[in-house]
């Protein structure tokens, strides 16, 4: 007959995988309890542009800083030059979770360090 009893090496790997099976659904619940139900709060910021080739590259970061999940984030950046004339880029970013952040670029001909730049969400649709 064999020996049933376990070893002190089996009771350690068993209690870390208890300990980490009831973390991680402690974490699931208190994140279903506290989750509030404010629509997306999308934040877009502008980084430094970067010359490549014979444009100019911008990087933006888009972060949800609402409860709700935003899909198909349309992004536009305006670049208003000196002489008044604007040039355009937009670009969508497919799926936008809670508290998460997403980066994309815009390309410009005109050289972004001369001019102003604003950025905006467009708009987005609820999942």
């Amino acid at each position: 007959m064999k020996n049933l009893e376990k070893n002190w090496l089996e009771w350690v790997v068993f209690a870390v995988g208890l300990l980490l099976v009831a973390s991680t659904l402690g974490y699931l619940i208190y994140d279903t309890a506290t989750l509030g139900n404010a629509p997306p709060a999308i934040e877009v910021r502008l980084g430094k542009p970067q010359p490549i080739m014979q444009h100019f590259i911008v990087p933006v970061s888009v972060t949800n800083h609402g409860d709700q999940t935003a899909e198909g984030v349309q992004i536009e950046v305006v670049l208003q030059s000196s002489d008044k004339e604007q040039e355009s880029a937009e670009f969508e970013i497919a799926f936008l979770p809670r508290g998460a952040t997403r980066e994309g670029w815009v390309n410009f001909e005109t050289d972004p360090r001369t001019a102003r730049m604003k950025a905006r969400a467009l708009g987005y649709e609820k999942p």
